[in-house]
This record gives C-alpha cells, sequence and structure tokens, in this order.
C-alpha cells in the first residue's frame, strides 16, 4: 500500500484523517458514478472541495484506481451536480445529451428553491411526480409559487415524470425553445 502524502492528513480531535478531495479520490474507485457526483456536489455545496483540490489529487495520482472515473465528471458540462431525485438525474443527464445550456440544480431563488435555474434566461424547470405533488395542498403550493415567478419574471416550466420517460425528446425541445426565446 501506498503512503499518502501528508499535505492530504489531517487530524480532528486526534483522530487522523483524509482531506477532502482525497477521500472523494478513494470513494471514486468504490462509488457508482451517480453516487460519486452526488458527493462531490455535495463537498462543493458544503465549501469542503474547489475544483482546484480535485484537480490537484487528479495530477498527483494519474494512476491511481478512481482517476478515470473522477475526470469523467469533473469534464461534465456544468460539473457535477447535486440531485435530490431519480427523476432529476434523468432530467440533468436529458439536458446534458441534447447539449442544452445547464442549469444550476437545486438552487436558491427568492425565497424558493427550484429544481432547475437558467438565470439569465430567466427561466425555471420544475419535475413533477404524481406522487409528490398530488396532495391538494402542495398543488395549490405549487400554483402559487409558480404565479409569484412569473410575476417577478420568470417562465416556469412543469415537466412530469411520464413526460420525462415517455417523451423525452418533446421535454428537450419544450426546454430548448424556452431557452431559445428567453436569450
Amino acid at each position: 500500500m501506498q503512503a499518502i502524502d501528508r499535505r492530504y492528513i489531517r487530524a480532528i480531535h486526534g483522530i487522523r484523517i483524509t482531506t477532502p478531495a482525497r477521500t472523494l479520490l478513494d470513494l471514486a474507485r468504490v462509488l457508482p458514478p451517480r453516487l460519486l457526483e452526488r458527493a462531490i456536489a455535495e463537498a462543493q455545496v458544503r465549501r469542503l472541495v474547489k475544483r482546484g483540490d480535485l484537480e490537484d489529487q487528479l495530477g498527483r495520482n494519474p494512476r491511481r484506481p478512481g482517476t478515470r472515473a473522477l475526470r469523467r465528471l469533473l469534464d461534465l458540462d456544468g460539473g457535477p451536480a447535486f440531485t435530490r431525485s431519480e427523476a432529476e438525474r434523468r432530467m440533468l443527464r436529458l439536458f446534458r445529451a441534447a447539449e442544452l445550456p445547464i442549469p444550476r440544480v437545486n438552487s436558491r431563488l427568492g425565497r424558493y428553491e427550484v429544481d432547475f435555474l437558467w438565470r439569465e434566461q430567466r427561466l425555471v424547470v420544475e419535475v413533477d411526480s404524481f406522487r409528490f405533488h398530488s396532495p391538494r395542498a402542495r398543488f395549490e403550493r405549487d400554483r402559487a409559487r409558480d404565479a409569484e415567478l412569473a410575476a417577478a419574471g420568470y417562465t416556469v416550466i412543469r415537466v412530469t415524470w411520464r413526460q420525462l420517460v415517455e417523451a423525452p425528446e418533446a421535454v428537450a425541445a419544450r426546454v430548448a425553445a424556452a431557452l431559445a426565446v428567453r436569450s
């Protein structure tokens, strides 16, 4: 086993640990891509790691298992993204496959958190599943939120799970058309 460079070791309460960037490189060897992407995105959101820290690990460990997996995620258009559901992961893959500009994911917009946000184009895309958006109170809250965002100049597109699964090309076309109009 190769020794870990002391620059990548820290002590918390007397316990030796590796830095977040080194830990992510080690995880890249064993995690499936979707979980690794989530771990990287969460570490970035929590400001535990920067892209440069991960690039440094890749540069210093070019032959280490996991470097290819980590590099693939860093090279994604928009970089690793923090998604909360399978629907969000599918939607993000769809945007990448359709070569659409990559939005901010689960981003704050005023007092709301939206699934996908193109701030410059003032476009929001929300992915709705019947399971989580069907109770009447939730349905009404969603509509009130859409109205408030529209009043602030944002276009809100709602996409259902069924639309995403059964007609992804149509979903991509709707979003592309909205981005074109708002550019």
